[in-house]
């Protein structure tokens, strides 16, 4: 029963009374959810997914699939399904089954395939109905096409599968409990040992056993966060609580922020260094105000061996302190100024109760630039050059808006005079992130460690001596979890093309039985060419060639990855002299002409690169208002949004925007300081300020404290 029309005239026959809607393609789950969000004439109703399994069985036997209907969310427990049928090793049906038996194929299965198998096979299929279907009022499928949905009862349901003619194995099954291990047969398994059950806590804690993103990033965002990175081999997890292992796939990002920003502070006279992570505790404390503000983080050595140290040695926690007795010892005169180092390394900041990867680990990568100059003004040009360098990290390279500001006296760095920021914002959970920053630390660091110079516009023998002008500045790896947070989907990660390392997946498809060996090996040389063609044009292509797996794996395997293009090429492209290129961003599917492939995968990356940055930017604009009374305050924090208000600038006040922000929210509930803030803490005093309206001295009143208010000032939730 191809023609749709017949099949709505059966369904109308049977108890259809819902219209049917028409929307675009959604190949899956996931984006018929956001297609029939967006449509009108839908009833409240639950999504489907048909799935066909082929069980193990003799060659010569007559193919059986199985056809399974379940909800959207139910798992479906494939060996489980077996013992119940009496079937051995059930496994997804190959693509051949879905076209040839079928006449569909994925991404359009529904029950209504069944009314296209021939009658000859019709009794071999075996169909399991979800019984959570069953007492439903409207229940979503596709007529056979899926830029359609009809929505029907559970009743119309199984009078539509009675009515298939020479069908005669269906079941009714509650595959949700299925899945499950009842504790009957639970209790009949043996121990297991120790080793394996640790083992299956770390395949619970990391998603190391499973392969696909199993929850929903607007359902659970911090498990989804884990998976992602867990599952797309972008880090592992150590067995020192909030340390992590950086795989290749995430170090490469790391690796491209190295050579983009090397080079930009190369430009600028800086040059690299390297200094020891050991930190003397006499040097460490040499400025109190520093000191206090990483005291609760420093982690320190007391032993060597089974021996005490005479005295603690501190693991850095950042480098003010290591560099700048040294920076006493070279600058012996204003000729030795300006002196820009800056070093790549790893930084331990030990006491915090929620690690979170990337975001928040007790070691982890970075770069701190530390300077010195004559005057005040060359230090603050370097300060805005360093943020515009920062800016340009996530905006070129990661697809990932951010704001440039100062912060306020409250959140500058310790023992500094001004701290220039970058915040980012994440639009899955509201929140701000700090990006980077870029401090000027004034003269206060050259006075504790009389990094001085004689003034040289002074005349005469006895020179008086002035203390230099600092800087310091720091970027780390923070940078990859505002990417993944940012970009990524419930189907894994989203790559900007500039820092994936695999920029593009050739996979040959449409390839069934029928075809032979030499089709097989035409396809597979046509992928090596393609691939030798675009790593030639300095494209990071690579083939899956992989036999043991079918093409929907290899699709899924790529996309949990994030790898922003997937070319297929299989006897259709290669007769057309084309291949299909699908992006990883939108899912949009473009025949590219083989002759023109290089030019055309080129201006695809670029196209994608600068797409996700519109798209990101569009949220982010979207979600940044402009508040100017306290009643709107907490309400649009709890809408999921920064707000930017005007403000007076005073330490009180934040304290209290920051008390009442998070009382109005949490009543008595205890905060954890370093866990993401309820209450709402100033991120920036915007460098762009805004005009409508705009802020008049004098006028203008402080949106918490009715003070006069100096700038206007983004607050938010943050990480």
């Amino acid at each position: 029963m191809a023609d749709i029309s017949a099949l709505i005239t059966k369904l109308s026959s049977l108890g259809l009374n819902n219209p049917t809607v028409e929307h675009a393609a959604a190949d899956n789950v996931e984006q018929w959810a956001e297609v029939l969000a967006g449509a009108s004439n839908v009833p409240k109703h639950v999504l489907t997914k048909t799935l066909i399994f082929k069980p193990k069985q003799p060659k010569a036997d007559p193919v059986a699939p199985i056809m399974v209907i379940a909800k959207s969310d139910t798992a479906v427990n494939s060996k489980a399904l077996g013992s119940e049928l009496k079937l051995k090793e059930p496994r997804f049906a190959s693509e051949d089954i879905l076209s040839e038996m079928f006449k569909t194929q994925k991404g359009a299965v529904s029950p209504f395939a069944l009314g296209n198998v021939p009658k000859e096979n019709i009794a071999h299929v075996r169909v399991v109905i979800d019984k959570a279907l069953l007492g439903a009022d409207a229940v979503a499928f596709h007529p056979l096409q899926n830029t359609r949905t009809v929505f029907v009862t559970g009743e119309t349901l199984q009078a539509y599968i009675r009515s298939i003619e020479g069908l005669a194995h269906v079941s009714e099954i509650d595959l949700a409990a299925l899945s499950s291990d009842p504790p009957a047969q639970a209790a009949k398994k043996p121990a297991a040992s120790s080793a394996t059950a640790q083992a299956s806590k770390v395949e619970e804690a990391t998603g190391s056993a499973k392969l696909g993103i199993e929850i929903a990033k607007e359902a659970d965002f911090s498990k989804w966060y884990q998976q992602v990175l867990t599952r797309s081999d972008m880090l592992d997890y150590y067995d020192v609580s909030g340390c992590y292992i950086v795989r290749p796939l995430a170090y490469f990002v790391w690796q491209q922020i190295q050579e983009f920003f090397d080079a930009g502070i190369r430009a600028l006279g800086v040059k690299n260094c390297y200094f020891p992570m050991f930190v003397s505790q006499r040097a460490l404390q040499r400025e109190k105000d520093h000191v206090e503000g990483f005291a609760p983080e420093v982690a320190w050595v007391t032993k060597a061996g089974s021996s005490d140290l005479p005295e603690p040695v501190a693991i850095r926690p950042t480098s003010e302190t290591v560099m700048y007795p040294y920076f006493a010892d070279w600058i012996r005169s204003h000729r030795d100024l300006p002196l820009k180092l800056n070093q790549w390394c790893s930084v331990v900041r030990w006491e915090f109760k929620n690690p979170q990867p990337f975001l928040r680990t007790r070691e982890f990568l970075w770069q701190e630039g530390h300077c010195a100059y004559l005057t005040e003004e060359g230090a603050m040009t370097e300060v805005r050059d360093i943020l515009t360098l920062y800016r340009r990290v996530y905006e070129e390279l990661l697809a990932v808006p951010v704001v440039e500001g100062i912060k306020s006296e409250k959140e500058k760095f310790a023992g500094g005079a001004a701290t220039t920021t970058v915040e980012g914002f994440i639009p899955a959970t509201g929140r701000g992130i700090q990006g980077g920053t870029s401090h000027y630390l004034g003269q206060n660091f050259s006075k504790m460690f009389n990094i001085v110079v004689e003034d040289p516009k002074a005349t005469g023998d006895d020179k008086p001596k002035i203390h230099v002008h600092q800087t310091s500045w720091g970027l780390s790896t923070r940078t990859i979890g505002v990417m993944v947070m940012v970009h990524g989907d419930n189907k894994g990660l989203v790559m900007p093309p500039r820092v994936a390392e695999t920029q593009v997946i050739i996979i040959p498809t449409g390839l069934t039985v029928k075809h032979s060996d030499a089709v097989r090996r035409q396809a597979a040389d046509a992928c090596l060419a393609v691939e030798a063609r675009l790593r030639a044009a300095g494209v990071r292509a690579e083939c899956d060639l992989r036999e043991n797996y079918t093409p929907g794996f290899k699709f899924s395997h790529w996309e949990v990855r994030g790898v922003p293009v997937r070319l297929e090429i299989g006897p259709a492209e290669l007769e057309q002299q084309t291949v299909r290129s699908v992006r990883r961003d939108t899912f949009e599917k473009t025949p590219l002409a083989l002759a023109e492939l290089e030019a055309s995968v080129q201006l695809l990356l670029v196209n994608i690169q600068d797409s996700m940055l519109a798209r990101a930017r569009r949220v982010m604009d979207e979600r940044i208002k402009m508040v100017f009374e306290w009643t709107d305050f907490v309400p649009t924090l709890n809408n999921k949004c920064l707000v930017v208000i005007p403000w007076c600038e005073r330490e009180e006040c934040e304290e209290q925007i920051k008390e009442r922000s998070s009382r109005d929210e949490l009543g008595d509930e205890p905060e954890d300081e370093k866990a993401p803030s309820m209450g709402a803490k100033s991120l920036c005093l915007p460098f762009k300020q805004p005009k409508n309206p705009p802020l008049v001295p004098g006028e203008t009143k402080c949106v918490q404290c009715g003070q006069n208010a100096k700038r206007y000032a983004m607050f938010g939730r943050s990480y």
